[in-house]
């Protein structure tokens, strides 16, 4: 079975000034990016939105995996988003991988390996690593998940995951666009030269 993909997508990108999720890169949507890397491993695939709804909402068109889930208070940070997610997703022994919008340069071979690394090493999470620095996407058990699922809207998703973590853990990957992501309008020249 299949694990289930999340994808974040909630945030008010303040500071880009307009929805991460439908700027581009090589000519495809941040969103779409994060719909390809996940779609061939995942069953079903959820998007979390908040802020920007209706206009992220309006340009899915032909996505009859696709489900949606909504933050109603995406303010409270990223943990408030992954729990919606979770919530949506049927958790079983697959786990989750999840994912956040504004990280579009992950190469699918990448993701392809935090996953066999999850499932072959037994680990209750794995992260990409390049560098020394881990990225996106990551994957999670359900044990995990329910951790997640009931923790407090104050405590970082990445504590919770770090409690989980070992070394066997984090997946060495090639791949700079696993760290990448996008917050302001000059990261995005970043990502441009990170485009195959």
């Amino acid at each position: 079975m299949n694990p289930a993909g999340i994808i974040l997508a909630a945030g008010a990108s303040t500071r880009m000034g307009r929805p991460k999720a439908l700027l581009t890169l090589g000519g495809v949507s941040f969103l779409e990016h994060a719909i390809r890397l996940l779609a061939p491993l995942c069953d079903p695939i959820i998007l979390v939105l908040g802020y920007h709804r209706k206009e992220i909402e309006s340009s899915l068109v032909n996505r009859p995996g696709l489900r949606i889930a909504i933050n109603p208070n995406p303010a409270r940070g990223m943990i408030s988003s992954l729990q919606c997610g979770l919530a949506a997703a049927t958790l079983t022994d697959s786990g989750a991988i999840f994912t956040v919008v504004d990280c579009p340069a992950v190469r699918p071979e990448t993701a392809r390996a935090v996953l066999d690394a999850f499932l072959h090493r037994r680990v209750a999470v794995a992260v990409p690593v390049f560098n020394g620095k881990r990225g996106h996407p990551v994957c999670i058990s359900a044990t995990v998940a329910r951790d997640l699922l009931a923790a407090s809207p104050n405590e970082p998703a990445r504590d919770i995951i770090a409690r989980h973590r070992t070394p066997e853990s984090l997946v060495e990957v090639n791949d700079p666009g696993a760290v990448t992501d996008a917050d302001t309008p000059q990261d995005l020249a970043i990502l441009e030269a990170l485009a195959p």
